[in-house]
């Protein structure tokens, strides 16, 4: 589990006060909309890696946003694509999963975007669930205002919406309304979560996803769909954290330039992926990045479901005490 969050002055055991209100709401929607931005902004902290690149994020993860009057629990999913490969596939079994058991969905969209057939496709994904929908019209500080009524009588023709809300993900402009609204509409529960906890993946998941995040960026266009990032290590002391992992690409040409010349590239990967992960996890830490190459192991099933952080702490459970 990812460390806890400093909890300050917040209330430890608000499942005694009345009125305290927890649930759980999906976001979903195309690549790009700005699901994982949102769900950073709303939690206050990084949870899920992003980049301008279609298709980063490829596990749900669970965000979780404390509030003096409840919790929030926020499951940030792939972007709906038709799926082609194995790891298209298990992307898209994520986002149905992800559908599972929670109170609400909230369908994010780009509203810099005409309406399109990859809109008509997200809103079928909402029609596998039976509760209330929320449609969440992003990036209007790039809209101007005469054109967002329009765009919202467009969406209202496709469905009926529990609630509408034109929201800037990342300036976070729109998202307090947002929050207080699901607040109010969800269960009378207590927490699902310890309040101080602000996201359910393990620490060794984020450090492949951070990792993953800095060869994505740091490539740009180059390399990043065929890259994966597996931890081999992950030993802690009290002082120091020892991170060995893997990052995996598709071709030789590619593992060329995702180590740079005279390694200069790598070092830009590690460097950068060290220091944001000492400023998230408050540790000093030694980092070991190697490259190795797979072939088409976005077809590879065996591959791809190593990349399923569930799956990692269940092997890593699975594994017999030395």
């Amino acid at each position: 589990m990812a460390r806890e969050a400093n909890a300050g002055e917040r209330d430890t055991e608000p499942s005694k006060r009345e009125g305290f209100h927890s649930g759980f709401v999906a976001i979903i929607g195309r690549a790009n909309a700005g699901k994982s931005t949102l769900v950073n902004t709303l939690v206050g902290r990084k949870v899920a890696i992003v980049s301008p690149l279609p298709q980063t994020t490829r596990n749900r993860i669970q965000g979780i946003v404390n509030r003096e009057n409840g919790q929030v629990v926020l499951v940030d999913t792939p972007g709906i694509h038709r799926a082609t490969k194995a790891l298209d596939r298990q992307m898209m079994q994520e986002v149905g999963e992800a559908l599972e058991g929670v109170d609400a969905v909230a369908l994010i969209v780009d509203a810099t975007r005409e309406f399109e057939a990859g809109d008509k496709y997200s809103l079928e994904w909402t029609k596998k669930f039976s509760g209330p929908v929320y449609l969440l019209l992003n990036k209007i500080d790039q809209v101007k205002k005469q054109r967002l009524l329009p765009l919202i009588d467009r969406w209202r023709r496709e469905r009926e919406f529990e609630g509408i809300f034109p929201i800037s993900a990342l300036r976070g402009q729109g998202t307090n309304e947002l929050l207080e609204n699901w607040i109010a509409r969800l269960p009378e529960n207590p927490p699902f979560f310890p309040v101080d906890q602000y996201t359910d993946q393990p620490e060794r998941f984020l450090a492949a996803e951070i990792i993953r995040e800095k060869a994505i960026v740091l490539t740009r266009e180059e390399v990043p769909h065929a890259v994966a990032v597996l931890v081999d290590n992950f030993e802690e002391s009290e002082k120091l954290l020892r991170i060995r992992a893997t990052i995996y690409v598709e071709r030789e040409g590619q593992k060329g330039i995702m180590i740079g010349r005279g390694g200069s590239k790598m070092k830009e990967i590690g460097t950068g992926a060290r220091k944001e992960l000492e400023a998230i996890l408050g540790i000093k830490i030694f980092l070991e990045l190697h490259v190795k190459v797979q072939p088409g192991w976005r077809e590879n099933r065996a591959m791809v479901k190593q990349l399923d952080w569930r799956r990692q702490v269940e092997q890593i459970a699975e594994k017999p005490e030395p």
